[in-house]
């Protein structure tokens, strides 16, 4: 047996060969502590020891993906690709106090009260903590849920052994130790990942796969801590996001092997947990009688994922008494804005460099695409004529510094949930409207910006 030392760093427990000054992890000069492990060395024995498991032909191997776990929130369903694979390993991370551990408590009490056994392992929460949030939320706790309370990954796999889960889940997986690794605390790389290689071990079992939620904690800069390795171990990555102080939560896929990465879903959060909205479309723009025009209102339709969502945005422009006027952009970035505002004066006729602009949008959302440019300049000229746009308008385009309008992707499917919810007028780039398998909704195609403001405002 062989003596040798590694580098621990006091702080956030990385673990290295070698000394440097500076903890490459946390960028914390002075805290990395040397420590002696045991190393053996058998080439032999490790060969003895490997399984040498035989390879398979591909098209024999017998496929459960397709069999998923469907519970009754659309929107989870629709983030995880149609369902939970059963020999899945996700993890689910967030800022404190965002509802990751609401959301999945729901989904767990959900899938037992089909008949399906679930493990909810915490190292955070004690039973009573956990059973008080499970009284607020849900109705009728059903008797499949089980509950553990350990900081032991030991003992969350000795109950996984009694219980035999049909889905576990892990809250959080940077609480949890295993006694084979006895120099490294809760939370370091080495215990995060070998607890994660434990769980992806339950989850694979040919003979009997489960599906496996791990709960992740996220740093100061929003990404989740640990080290990187472990959003590659696992098959799916989501993200809850929202503020505190706000109902909408959404939750993205940004890595999913059974689903579509990007994916989103809509969630509100409320006393009884997160409810799910099943028609966005109808959340993110306000219900107005087709003879109550609002002045600075106009809607686009923007892609969440590979969904289609109508969106009202919202402009204020009013007069400034500074030498420079404010440009104020709640959901997108300030350049971006700057950029539209010039388009329309220089393109549009319309001055505002005596006029401060504010810009949001209905619920939040932040404008990420091009396609919602049209719809962004037209409610500032409707703002600043004071009139108000037809309630059953859409302006999907982008707008380029000509002037010019400019072809937008998956126009189609933007336009067919245009004429879902009822719209009666959708304004695009010229040339790119025709050929279209829309039924009741009349597509107006214009070449340049200032030609869809006289149609609009005569």
């Amino acid at each position: 047996m062989k003596k040798s030392s590694i580098h621990v760093c006091s702080n956030c427990g990385y673990e290295m060969v070698g000394h440097m000054g500076k903890c490459p992890e946390c960028n914390s000069w002075g805290t990395l502590v040397e420590k002696q492990i045991d190393t053996k060395k058998n080439s032999k024995l490790s060969s003895k020891n490997s399984s040498n498991k035989p390879s398979k032909r591909l098209y024999e191997i017998e496929s459960i993906n397709s069999d998923r776990i469907i519970t009754n929130m659309e929107e989870f369903n629709r983030v995880m690709g149609g369902g939970i694979v059963k020999d899945s390993v996700t993890i689910v991370a967030a800022r404190p106090g965002a509802g990751k551990s609401t959301l999945l408590l729901q989904v767990a009490n959900e899938l037992a009260t089909m008949n399906r056994k679930v493990l909810y392992a915490s190292g955070e929460e004690s039973e009573s903590q956990i059973k008080a949030r499970a009284d607020r939320i849900i109705n009728t706790i059903s008797p499949n849920l089980w509950v553990v309370s350990d900081n032991s990954m030991d003992s969350v796999l000795s109950n996984i052994e009694k219980t035999d889960p049909d889905l576990i889940i892990i809250d959080s997986i940077q609480t949890f130790t295993l006694d084979s690794f006895p120099g490294s605390r809760a939370g370091s790389p080495t215990q995060t990942m070998e607890c994660a290689y434990e769980l992806v071990k339950v989850a694979k079992n040919p003979e009997r796969p489960r599906a496996v939620f791990v709960i992740g904690q996220m740093t100061k800069e929003d990404e989740i801590a640990g080290v990187r390795a472990l959003e590659h171990l696992v098959d799916a990555v989501l993200l809850i996001e929202g503020e505190s102080g706000e109902e909408l939560r959404s939750l993205l896929a940004t890595k999913n092997r059974y689903g579509s990465t990007g994916e989103m879903g809509f969630f509100s959060m409320s006393e009884k947990g997160m409810l799910s909205i099943d028609n966005p479309s109808e959340y993110f723009m306000t219900k107005r009688e087709d003879n109550n025009l609002v002045s600075g209102s106009s809607l686009t339709v923007v892609r969440e994922g590979t969904r289609p969502i109508i969106l009202e945005i919202e402009s204020l422009v009013s007069d400034s008494f500074t030498p420079y006027p404010s440009r104020i952009g709640e959901s997108m970035k300030r350049e971006h804005l700057n950029t539209l505002v010039s388009i329309l004066e220089q393109r549009g006729g319309i001055k505002l460099y005596d006029k401060n602009v504010v810009i949001k949008t209905t619920g939040g959302i932040r404008l990420k695409e091009q396609a919602s440019n049209l719809a962004v300049i037209m409610s500032m000229v409707s703002s600043v004529f004071d009139v108000g746009i037809p309630n059953d308008y859409v302006f999907i385009s982008d707008v380029g510094l000509t002037g010019e309008l400019k072809k937008v992707p998956s126009l189609e499917s933007r336009l067919k949930e245009v004429d879902r919810m009822g719209f009666r007028k959708a304004f695009v780039a010229e040339g790119y409207g025709k050929n279209l398998s829309i039924k009741n909704l009349e597509i107006i195609e214009k070449k340049s910006l200032r030609d869809v403001i006289n149609y609009v405002f005569k």
